[in-house]
């Protein structure tokens, strides 16, 4: 089981330190996190905060499973307490400016939780099952028992389950492979 934690300034790898960046604020970390991994995926700079934590996330806790290169029988499930929040209300500050007359589509896509998930699938080729659930916390137990189901199931060979979760420039991502 590979476990990634990504918060305060801090990416923790399977409870070993594997970056840690003394940016201010999470747009600065996640380019330099970004970065340090050496990635070539444009694409990064346009996604919502959410999405790029996700993405990091998924980045290193995938990094061995070869998704980049052939199809990979992995489902995600992933869960949040403030939903898309983070997004909905940058799109709600650009509808209510007299300046624009229309509101950004470039922010609008990223007003789904769920959006998330499509961007690492995208990135690893995933075409297995997911699903994005709204909790008060991370119940690592419950998700667990959802990703056996899809393993005993058939569904998916392996799961990552996932808390990624952005309010207002507050952080916080766990993310671990179960096969």
């Amino acid at each position: 089981m590979t476990k990634i934690v990504i918060k305060n300034k801090q990416i923790w790898l399977n409870d070993a330190l594997f970056f840690e960046d003394e940016s201010t604020d999470f747009n600065t970390f996640s380019k330099n996190c970004f970065k340090f991994l050496n990635i070539n995926y444009p694409k990064f700079y346009k996604m919502d905060q959410q999405s790029k934590l996700a993405f990091l996330a998924a980045e290193i806790l995938l990094n061995d499973e070869n998704t980049l290169v052939e199809d990979q029988d992995i489902a995600l499930v992933f869960a949040n307490k403030n939903s898309s929040l983070d997004s909905d209300l940058k799109h709600a500050e650009s509808i209510q400016s007299k300046d624009e007359i229309f509101p950004s589509p470039a922010v609008f896509v990223y007003t789904l939780a769920n959006i998330c998930l499509g961007e690492v699938s995208i990135r690893h080729h995933l075409k297995t099952e997911n699903a994005f659930f709204i909790a008060n916390n991370f119940n690592e137990n419950q998700l667990t028992k959802y990703a056996n189901y899809l393993i005993d199931s058939h569904r998916a060979k392996k799961v990552v389950i996932a808390w990624v979760d952005f309010l207002l420039g507050d952080y916080e991502a766990k993310m671990i492979l179960i096969d």
